[in-house]
């Protein structure tokens, strides 16, 4: 009798994917690798099935740049971000008490996915995103209140692709599109 193992492998995603092709583009750029490895790498993420096999293509490219990670943080009070911003890789927002209010509805993207990690205590938290924005909540936890967000129905092609994760303790959050 054969057991099942403990983690099976876990499928690829195309946000996985596309990371993958774009640090190797990336390294090749910054010449970390030649034309040739670019080549083969990129066929090993293309046809990779599972995440494990990410691994070895990306093995010995230089870190991702670390400038692309920002953390807005709040004891009490508010955060507040709005108007025409650049919106880095991965953003963090962490408050304990205080109200935060994202409008990425004018801001700059240089990447086509943006992780967004919310840490939030109690106080509500309100995100506007771009009316062509794809939202992936699933990375969310939510304690006392439910989220409140309807996604469009229809999103053009183009629209940065928003990933949301996180835990929300007794606060609410509501995300909506703009309407412009």
């Amino acid at each position: 009798m054969t057991s099942l193992p403990e983690h099976p492998p876990s499928p690829i995603s195309e946000d996985d994917r596309d990371t993958a092709v774009q640090r190797l583009q990336e390294a090749y750029a910054e010449e970390h690798i030649s034309h040739e490895e670019l080549d083969e790498r990129l066929h090993q993420v293309l046809t990779a099935k599972t995440r494990s096999e990410l691994v070895s293509p990306l093995a010995s490219l230089p870190e991702e740049n670390a400038g692309t990670t920002s953390t807005i943080a709040a004891a009490g009070g508010r955060i507040r971000r709005r108007g025409p911003w650049r919106v880095p890789r991965m953003l963090k927002v962490e408050s304990a008490f205080g109200r935060v209010y994202l409008d990425l509805s004018q801001a700059v993207f240089e990447h086509p996915v943006v992780d967004i990690e919310l840490q939030l205590g109690t106080g509500r938290a309100k995100i506007t995103v771009p009316r062509d924005a794809i939202v992936d909540v699933e990375g969310l936890h939510t304690g006392w209140k439910d989220l409140l967000y309807t996604p469009r129905r229809r999103s053009g092609p183009g629209g940065p692709r928003i990933r949301i994760s996180g835990t929300m303790g007794f606060g609410r959050l509501k995300i909506r599109h703009a309407r412009r």
